[in-house]
């Protein structure tokens, strides 16, 4: 249970500079809060709405399923490319006209998507949509962890991973419901007017703080080497990750190569940012424990969140024979349960409890949520698929906001963009191995255990008429097991997550430690000057 805490996120306060945390915005914190997270969610809705309508774009553009999956590859890689260099773009073009621009070229995409007539297009304009739909979500992460005072750090986190988390699981479903009964294309155009409306409230009352204006007219020159090092190493691993399971991950010689430069260019890419001056990735921020181990374990989160999310819809649709829509309505479950958890951790951070023990409950119960459906059967009820999917919601939404806020809260506010750019570049990269590590345990689990079952079937004794219908049921048997034993994977790894959760409380004691320091220092600095 949370107990009482005097300050911060659960804990502590942070230290930023006497400008930064002297100024607070002029709109209500809960206006400015709507107006972000409602841009926000166009590109986390986007980035799965499309997925089940994929056989329809097929059948429109006349290409196979290997062609159709570029749709989501272009807008993975680009996002991916985009997301870590939205605070150093911020810091150069001012955060709220980046932010206005992005959510115009993204409605402009978007537009540009449902119109499209060939699969060369769609990549391309997918590609772009995604882009820009990058510098969204940690620029909208920035501005909550600014608008709201320290005390409510896991409030804000909690406002913001509602969005995070059910909008994409919200996607198949919405995706589903539009495809069946409009048309795969409306996908695209539903942005149109929700995004005109989000680019009017953020024009109307989102400012940008004075200490990132000065940070605007402070930057030096473009450093392009470090920006080619980091296209170049997140987009190669970016496609790596995304095509790797089709061509046979490294039994393919493409894929050996894109990982060899891609560990070469991010390498060099590390060697340099730590050199200059006013680096494009800032580094510096893993220097905070809280930030380090934060960040470690919200990777791990979302490798056992999305490999999850990837696993439902395809046990539902593959074996339980549910078309896209009902797969989409019975996964929206776990929509639920991380709206309800998100939103008792807000209401503990409000009343001023320390929600850090909130991560191991969080964690157990999404291990025993993904032990629940590795008891799933041919012929489950509802009921008992429904409830263990509300669960592992329930659970991530326990994990999650406090992650984000102990992850940022110790970060001076002038590096705020920087250091969430960082942590949604590896959140990322945990969803992407996430579903590459399911997908591919799930393949290799299948065929091994239909070779078990094959060989112990005997089916020279079985006469040839009845030899299909007893080879349907060992495939079925095998699939059966390979998804049992994925999920019996991720809860293990939820599960073993427990226990650097418990690390977590320490980390932030040192930090607000030293951060109240920094602040006693720089309080002492001001005085000192006031008297001279």
């Amino acid at each position: 249970m949370p107990t009482r805490a005097e300050a911060g996120p659960g804990m502590a306060v942070t230290a930023p500079s006497a400008a930064a945390s002297a100024w607070r915005p002029s709109r209500s914190k809960w206006l400015i809060a709507f107006c972000v997270m409602l841009a926000a969610l166009l590109p986390l809705l986007d980035s799965t709405i499309v997925n089940v309508s994929l056989p329809y774009m097929q059948r429109s553009f006349g290409v196979d399923l290997d062609h159709i999956s570029w749709v989501l590859t272009s807008y993975l890689v680009s996002s991916g490319i985009v997301i870590p260099l939205t605070g150093w773009i911020s810091a150069r073009m001012g955060r709220k006209r980046y932010f206005l621009s992005s959510v115009v070229a993204f409605l402009l995409a978007s537009a540009l998507c449902g119109a499209a007539v060939s699969l060369p297009a769609m990549v391309v304009f997918r590609f772009v949509q995604g882009a820009a739909g990058a510098a969204v979500v940690p620029t909208s992460q920035a501005i909550l962890m600014e608008v709201f005072p320290p005390a409510e750090h896991a409030l804000a986190m909690a406002v913001w991973g509602m969005g995070m988390m059910v909008a994409p699981v919200m996607g198949p479903t919405l995706g589903g419901w539009i495809t069946e009964n409009w048309n795969w294309r409306w996908n695209f155009y539903i942005n149109l007017p929700v995004g005109a409306l989000a680019f009017l409230l953020v024009y109307m009352f989102i400012e940008d703080p004075p200490y990132l204006r000065r940070g605007a007219r402070a930057q030096g020159k473009v450093d392009y080497p470090a920006i080619a090092y980091l296209v170049l190493g997140l987009g190669l691993l970016q496609t790596v990750l995304d095509r790797g399971q089709r061509s046979g991950w490294f039994a393919a010689p493409w894929v050996v190569g894109f990982t060899a430069c891609s560990a070469l260019f991010l390498t060099l890419l590390v060697i340099r940012e730590a050199r200059v001056a006013n680096p494009v990735l800032d580094l510096r921020v893993f220097k905070l424990r809280s930030f380090r181990l934060g960040v470690s374990l919200l990777v791990m989160t979302v490798f056992v969140v999305f490999g999850v999310n990837l696993m439902n819809p395809l046990f539902l649709q593959q074996l339980m024979g549910y078309g896209p829509a009902k797969a989409g309505y019975t996964v929206a479950a776990r929509g639920l349960g991380v709206m309800a958890s998100m939103v008792l951790v807000g209401q503990f951070s409000r009343m001023g409890y320390r929600t850090i023990p909130l991560v191991g409950v969080g964690f157990v119960t999404i291990a025993f949520a993904n032990r629940r459906m590795a008891h799933w059967g041919l012929h489950t009820s509802s009921h008992a698929l429904t409830w263990p999917i509300f669960l592992s919601g329930v659970g991530a939404g326990m994990v999650f906001p406090n992650l984000s806020a102990l992850s940022l809260s110790f970060v001076q506010r002038e590096r705020m963009g920087y250091a969430t750019g960082l942590f949604n570049m590896m959140r990322n990269m945990g969803s992407a191995f996430g579903v590459s590590a399911a997908t591919n345990l799930l393949l290799s689990r299948r065929h091994a255990h239909y070779q078990s079952l094959l060989a112990a079937a005997a089916l020279s004794q079985v006469a040839p008429a009845q030899r299909p219908a007893l080879l349907a049921g060992i495939r079925n048997r095998a699939d059966l097991l390979a998804f049992h034993n994925v999920y019996q994977a991720l809860a293990l790894v939820a599960l073993l997550l427990f226990v650097p959760a418990l690390w977590l409380t320490r980390a932030v004691a040192a930090d607000g430690r030293r951060a109240a320091a920094a602040e006693g220092r720089q309080a002492g600095l001001a005085d000192d000057r006031e008297k001279r």
